[in-house]
């Protein structure tokens, strides 16, 4: 490419949004939480918004417009985003009396006691009911005209969350354009939401984007961890840096808008979060996994991080989800998105302090090193071996009678020894590999009478143990939110030949 040509690039899409820039000024970026109600023994609706309160949230997403959680929302600070379901359009659209009657009774009848920021027109219609797209503008026009009659419109606006595989060849972000079979439709909605400043609402999910890619999509892009130069993902068309996925998904969105020249609509990320559970075909589905994403997630956002495309812009994100929706049909994964289990208790533990209220209570910063899931039994012996032999790893609660023998398998014993190898080396990062067999992780991994290494450091433990399966420590402390199926891997096509562009 030209260097000039190159450089126009840049300008365009590093040029700042001033309308975007305005509205921001006014908005601070958060982190709210989705709530799905596939739930056994759902809290009540009074219960619900103690809890959230208690939690510090202060933004929920509905995927209806429940009444009784409208009621309970009224007179407290927390904002909702109420929705209609995807089997409502068709009557919505059909006919203005009929939206003028779901406005009046879902958002009229509550606001303003109830702080109602705007409605989610369906969910993922064009994707998944491409019969109902011929539908959707005109079911969103017909609401947004309820809303100006109820002299609503200002304060509540209206969009429709969008499945990321409208999008076709998002990386390099700045080569990413609307799947152009959507494009008619995709026009006239931005066209509609600069027009109200109403955000264009995307369910991002990095987990998907990494399972769809194992080999070319680097677990530590996904999950926001800390990356060298080396290892950063790089646009080529402007050089940009990209140290995770979500900034890359955010920008070829942002690029594709571009496309259809419009550069004033700011990205709402309506659902993203990673799994805490999976079967065996989803490996990287663990709490580990699920508690540095989410956990990085919070600071990324709450820090203004902004993107590289626009650093001046940090969009919002609504974590998916606030409960396990243990009702959910399989695979695994989908009844484990959860921050909490229905019975308010964390299915593990956030790392999010200093980034404000919002679930920031944790304060122990504790880390341990363990075996990695799925690493064959002989590879673990020799990790093992090594670190009770010259890694010099106090070995000695791992022997036949001592308190950490049983459960007798390579596994407990190789992760034992990893930590307390850990512990030696004064946790440092480097410390905790053991030739790739070798993880960091917040959860205790003690059990029992068996105390790992890393425990025995905390002054005042308690005997309560965080086991992989449920974590039942810090059940006060502030933890925190519907996903979108990635069923096709769209990413594959252009990210499989650029996306480990070094530099």
């Amino acid at each position: 490419m030209a260097v000039l040509e190159l450089i126009a690039l840049f300008l365009i899409f590093s040029a700042p949004f001033s309308e975007i820039n305005a509205q921001q000024a006014k908005d601070e970026p958060y982190v709210g939480v989705n709530i799905g109600t596939d739930v056994t023994n759902l809290l009540p609706p009074t219960k619900l918004v103690s809890f959230l309160q208690q939690q510090k949230v202060t933004h929920i997403r509905l995927y209806d417009s429940d009444p009784d959680i409208l009621k309970a929302l009224s007179k407290t600070k927390i904002r909702v985003i109420i929705s209609v379901p995807n089997n409502q359009i068709l009557g919505i659209g059909s006919s203005n009396t009929t939206a003028a009657n779901w406005i009046n009774r879902n958002v009229a009848a509550y606001y303003p006691d109830t702080l109602i920021t705007a409605v989610a027109v369906g969910d993922e219609v064009l994707t998944t009911v491409p019969s109902l797209s011929s539908m959707l503008m005109a079911a969103i026009e017909a609401l947004y005209g309820a809303l100006v009659a109820a002299n609503l419109h200002t304060q509540i606006k209206i969009s429709t969350p969008h499945a990321s595989n409208i999008i076709l060849d998002p990386f390099p972000p700045s080569q990413a354009y609307f799947n152009q079979t959507l494009s008619p439709v995709l026009a006239q909605l931005l066209r509609f939401l600069s027009r109200t400043g109403s955000p264009l609402m995307m369910n991002l999910y990095p987990y998907y984007v990494f399972m769809q890619n194992k080999g070319v999509v680097p677990l530590d892009n996904s999950l926001f961890k800390p990356l060298t130069p080396s290892k950063e993902m790089v646009d080529p068309n402007t050089l940009l840096h990209y140290t995770n996925v979500l900034d890359a998904m955010i920008d070829s969105a942002y690029s594709s808008m571009k496309n259809l020249n419009v550069s004033d609509v700011l990205v709402l990320v309506t659902e993203t979060g990673w799994p805490s559970k999976g079967d065996s075909k989803e490996p990287y589905a663990t709490i580990d996994n699920a508690d540095t994403y989410n956990s990085n997630l919070i600071r990324h956002i709450l820090d203004r991080s902004g993107t590289p495309f626009h650093p001046e812009v940090t969009s919002s994100v609504y974590v998916y989800e606030l409960f396990n929706e243990d009702l959910r049909s399989p695979p695994v994964s989908e009844a484990n998105w959860g921050l909490f289990y229905a019975n308010s208790t964390p299915v593990y533990l956030l790392h999010v302090s200093g980034s404000g209220e919002f679930l920031a209570n944790d304060t122990t910063n504790q880390t341990f090193c363990v075996a990695m899931e799925g690493v064959d039994g002989m590879t673990l012996q020799t990790a093992l071996d090594w670190a009770c032999g010259p890694g010099r790893a106090n070995c000695s609660e791992i022997q036949p009678g001592e308190s950490c023998y049983s459960p007798n398998n390579v596994k407990n014993h190789a992760s034992y020894a990893f930590d307390s190898y850990y512990e030696k080396e004064g946790r440092a990062m480097d410390s905790c590999d053991f030739k790739g067999v070798a993880m960091i992780t917040t959860t205790d991994p003690s059990h029992g009478v068996c105390i790992f290494p890393g425990s025995k450091i905390i002054s005042n433990r308690t005997n309560t143990v965080v086991n992989s399966t449920n974590a039942t420590s810090g059940a006060d402390a502030s933890r925190l939110i519907e996903t979108t199926r990635f069923e096709n891997g769209f990413w594959v096509l252009i990210l499989g030949v650029v996306f480990c562009l070094f530099i």
